[in-house]
C-alpha cells in the first residue's frame, strides 16, 4: 500500500535519513523504533510532505507523494496524530474534532457564510461522524469542554479523534503514549488495536515503549543514526542480536 524507496534526507549536510526502503501493507500495524536521533520523526516529516527528500520516492498505492501538497495528502488519505499536542485552547472538543473533516465539506465557501440549507444538510451529517467518533474514545463528558482546561491523557485522544475523522486510509501515530500514566497507556494501546480491528485502518507507529511495540505491532522496523537496520515480526524483532544490544537492553532481552 505504502512503499519508501531509497530515502535520503540532510540537513546542513548532516544525515537525516540514509537510504531507507520499506513496504507497508494494506491494514498493518506498523512500529517504527529506534534511539533519538534515529531519524524516526524525519521519515513521519517527509511522508506528511514537510519534508521533501533529497533521493528517493514515496509511492501510495503505486503513486508517488513527492509532488503533492501536505493538504493533498490528507486528502489522500493520510492523517497524523503528533506526539506533541496539536489543538487549539480556546475551542472545545467537539469544534476541535470537527476540524478534522474539513476536507470533505462539499459545498462551496460561499454556501458556508452564507449558511444555506445545503450546507447546513451536510453539516448535521459531519456532526454524526464526528459524534460517532466521540463516542468510539469515550469523549462523551468532554465533547463541550474547551481544551485548554483538559488534562493531558483527555487531550491525546482528542488528538487521535481529530486524525480518525479525517477518514484516512493511513494514521500516523507519533508517540500516542508519551507523557501518560499506565493506565492511559494501556487504554490508549486498546483504542489502536480497536482501530485497527473495527475500521481496518493501516497504521504507522513510533513509540518508545517497546513492551507496547511488541505487543500491538504486526512488524517492527527498527532504525538508527537515519538507515534502516533491520524490519521483521515482533518475535524476530527480539531474536535480533543486533537489536537487543542497541535498543531494548537487558530488561527486554530477559523477557520481563
Amino acid at each position: 500500500m505504502l512503499s519508501f524507496e531509497n530515502i535520503h534526507l540532510s540537513f546542513s549536510g548532516v544525515k537525516a535519513l540514509n537510504g531507507v526502503s520499506f513496504d507497508v501493507e494494506e491494514g498493518e500495524l506498523l512500529s517504527i523504533i529506534g534511539p533519538n536521533g534515529a531519524g524516526k520523526t524525519s521519515l513521519f516529516n517527509t511522508l506528511s510532505g514537510l519534508h521533501k527528500p533529497d533521493q528517493g520516492d514515496i509511492k501510495l498505492n503505486g503513486t508517488s507523494l513527492l509532488t503533492k501538497s501536505t493538504h493533498k495528502r490528507a486528502t489522500l488519505g493520510l492523517a497524523r496524530m503528533f506526539q506533541n499536542i496539536a489543538l487549539y485552547e480556546h475551542l472545545t472538543v467537539l469544534e476541535n474534532i470537527l476540524i478534522g473533516r474539513h476536507h470533505l465539506y462539499k459545498s462551496p465557501w460561499w454556501k458556508q457564510v452564507l449558511r444555506t440549507k445545503s450546507y447546513r444538510d451536510e453539516e448535521v451529517i459531519q456532526r454524526e461522524k464526528v459524534e460517532e467518533v466521540i463516542d468510539f474514545l469515550n469523549l462523551e463528558s468532554y465533547r463541550l469542554m474547551p481544551c485548554g482546561i483538559l488534562p493531558y491523557g483527555i487531550l491525546k485522544r482528542v488528538e487521535l479523534a481529530r486524525a480518525l475523522c479525517l477518514e484516512p486510509t493511513i494514521l500516523l501515530l507519533d508517540e500516542p503514549a508519551a507523557g501518560l500514566n499506565q493506565e492511559e497507556t494501556e487504554d490508549m494501546a486498546r483504542y489502536i488495536l480497536d482501530i485497527k480491528e473495527e475500521f481496518n485502518i493501516t497504521q504507522i507507529l513510533i513509540e518508545h515503549h517497546l513492551h507496547m511495540v511488541l505487543d500491538l505491532a504486526d512488524s517492527i522496523v527498527v532504525m538508527d543514526f537515519g538507515s534502516m537496520i533491520t524490519k521483521g515480526t515482533p518475535d524476530e524483532i527480539k531474536k535480533d542480536p543486533r537489536v537487543k544490544a542497541a535498543y531494548m537492553g537487558q530488561e527486554v532481552q530477559d523477557g520481563h
